[in-house]
């Protein structure tokens, strides 16, 4: 196995679909070192941490959390089985966060070769979405798609949307005078061509009318109606500590790349979640674990995809 990872997988290929991974404003907070041309090791980038607004690092492991399911699925699709370690070694080496070898030989299923062909086509989509309902079987198999991961995805009834639209509005007034908080956000969300960040033209319109269910980054460009009755989920997870934040990072994009397969966009409104890290404040605790993401799910238009850093700058030479 001394050579199969270099040789049979190509560490540019597996670089690649990490690097498609979902993050936090973009930041595509992650390293890879290939160690003896057989593990490759997933490391934080702690220049890539939003200090401000997530001083645990939360945020951070989900993201890279997606990215190491990238990386899984990169290796499976390959033929192989991974093998995956989490946290080998959080005392001495709190930067490493996975390391995955590639392990005996495994045919790919068609799920899995199904989601790989979809990791540069998933987008994060923020504008309105039509008014048709997530059909039931599909809700089911995104919980499932979680479940596997170790995480649940709760699906809000009415209720429950309307509180979180509130809960989301509240902390985005309460952000909006945190001038640290949005110094933070103004350096991620430039305009122009970039490798990282959040350009112009992912950033979706200002919506017509509050609550709303999708996040302002004060760049919007024109105003526009979003859906009456937004979609919304919770992902969690039982504990709230850094392997719970990547297994949710994992669950997440295993969601999302599903929901891409069933043609649902998504995206996403963490402003509660950014509020709760930054004040240190009481997790608001749900019967079924700790809240890590809230998705809004639906049927959008097809939108542009933000900028990726090619894959020869994702690998750390020791």
């Amino acid at each position: 196995m001394s050579t199969t990872l270099a040789a049979d997988l190509g560490v540019r290929r597996l670089l690649t679909a990490a690097g498609q991974a979902p993050s936090v404003l973009n930041t595509q907070p992650w390293r890879f070192e290939v160690v003896h041309r057989e593990f490759v090791e997933l490391l934080a980038d702690p220049d890539r941490r939003l200090r401000v607004s997530d001083p645990r690092g939360r945020s951070l492991h989900v993201s890279c959390g997606a990215a190491l399911f990238n990386l899984r699925l990169a290796v499976s699709t390959s033929g192989r089985r991974p093998v995956v370690w989490l946290l080998p070694d959080p005392e001495e080496e709190p930067e490493l966060l996975a390391a995955v070898r590639a392990g005996d030989r495994r045919p790919a299923t068609a799920e899995q070769r199904e989601l790989y062909e979809l990791l540069p086509v998933r987008r994060t989509n923020r504008l309105p979405f039509t008014g048709d309902r997530v059909p039931a079987a599909v809700w089911d198999e995104l919980r499932t798609a979680a479940s596997r991961e170790g995480a649940t995805l709760v699906r809000l009834d009415r209720r429950g949307v309307a509180e979180t639209l509130d809960y989301a509005a509240i902390a985005e007034e309460e952000l909006a005078h945190d001038h640290d908080y949005q110094a933070e956000l103004r350096a991620w969300t430039m305009p122009g061509a970039r490798f990282d960040g959040m350009p112009d033209h992912v950033q979706g319109p200002r919506p017509l009318r509050d609550p709303a269910p999708v996040r302002d980054f004060g760049r919007h460009a024109y105003a526009a109606r979003f859906e009456e009755r937004p979609q919304l989920a919770v992902l969690t997870t039982p504990g709230d500590r850094p392997l719970d934040w990547l297994r949710a990072g994992q669950a997440l994009q295993r969601v999302l790349l599903l929901a891409t397969l069933r043609g649902l966009s998504a995206s996403f409104l963490n402003q509660p979640l950014d509020l709760r890290d930054m004040r240190a404040r009481r997790d608001p605790h749900h019967r079924r674990g700790h809240p890590q993401m809230i998705i809004r799910l639906g049927y959008g238009a097809p939108v542009g995809r933000s900028p990726r850093r090619p894959a020869t700058e994702l690998e750390r030479h020791a």
